[in-house]
């Protein structure tokens, strides 16, 4: 066993006046940068009051944890301080400076409602039909390649489609067009603006163990998707058209689909940024 097999996990206490899931989107990120230490996260979501509070702060003394916490009305801030400084119980406040700067810069009060959403306006409306989008094009279906923002290019399961979607959520209209042997990928793709154009490849050993499991769970007889000398081949054949697309290409083998997501965009407006000049 090695030592860091006897850590103590920290806890993280994600407090919120409303389901706290901003702060747990957050908590998810300050994780991954401490890979070998163990967290357990502990929820408290539609806290009212003082007392919800104190018992929130109550469970986490004398533990090694950490108070995590979006609250928007500012008694509960002050109280949430309270109760952690008394309980010596580390805390991070999400919402507090942030809402107190913007309302400093702007003049004008923040709104103070939990559980307030961004109002339905263009950016919203741009982001549900780039998600719409996604679904109808996904997979090569459509032709949808000269509408798209983003073409991604893959042999089956690189992360095409969940990249699509999240693209999508991010406002982005994403198409993908799937690798497959023995199959001419679509004429559009070559008469699409090529700065659109992303690869994607994926570690052949870990290709052949995702799609492994997702035999098994398809309950499918389907050996050769599987087998590592067809993952080989499927592979060498997309590199191929990459080639022949002359395309940017993202290895997702331990990337997570964010991570991808992020730097497929930097790539694709990093080209057109640099055609304009």
């Amino acid at each position: 066993m090695s030592p860091d097999d006897d850590r103590q996990p920290v806890e993280l206490h994600i407090v919120s006046d409303s389901t706290g899931e901003t702060a747990a989107r957050l908590v998810l990120a300050l994780e991954a940068q401490f890979p070998d230490q163990p967290f357990e996260e502990i929820r408290h979501p539609r806290v009212e009051n003082a007392e919800d509070l104190h018992i929130a702060v109550q469970q986490a003394r004398g533990r090694p944890a950490v108070m995590v916490y979006t609250l928007v009305e500012p008694g509960l801030r002050d109280t949430m301080r309270q109760l952690c400084r008394r309980a010596r119980v580390h805390y991070c406040d999400l919402l507090g400076h942030p809402i107190d700067s913007i309302s400093r810069v702007a003049g004008v009060a923040a709104r103070m409602k939990p559980g307030a959403r961004a109002p339905l306006d263009a950016t919203y409306f741009k982001r549900i039909e780039a998600i719409e989008f996604a679904v109808k094009y996904d997979d090569g279906v459509g032709r949808g390649l000269d509408e798209a923002d983003v073409v991604l290019v893959g042999v089956s399961r690189t992360s095409k489609t969940p990249l699509s979607i999240y693209l999508g959520y991010l406002g982005h209209k994403a198409a993908n067009v799937p690798v497959v042997r023995g199959i001419e990928p679509p004429e559009e793709l070559f008469e699409i603006d090529p700065l659109k154009i992303v690869g994607l490849t994926i570690d052949a050993e870990r290709l052949g163990d995702i799609r492994t499991a997702r035999v098994k769970s398809m309950g499918a007889p389907r050996k050769r998707y599987a087998e590592l000398e067809s993952i080989y081949g499927e592979l060498e054949e997309a590199a191929a058209l990459h080639r022949r697309l002359r395309c940017p290409i993202i290895d997702v083998s331990e990337l997570s689909v964010e991570e991808t997501a992020m730097r497929i965009i930097r790539l694709v407006e990093r080209r057109k940024r640099a055609r304009k000049s």
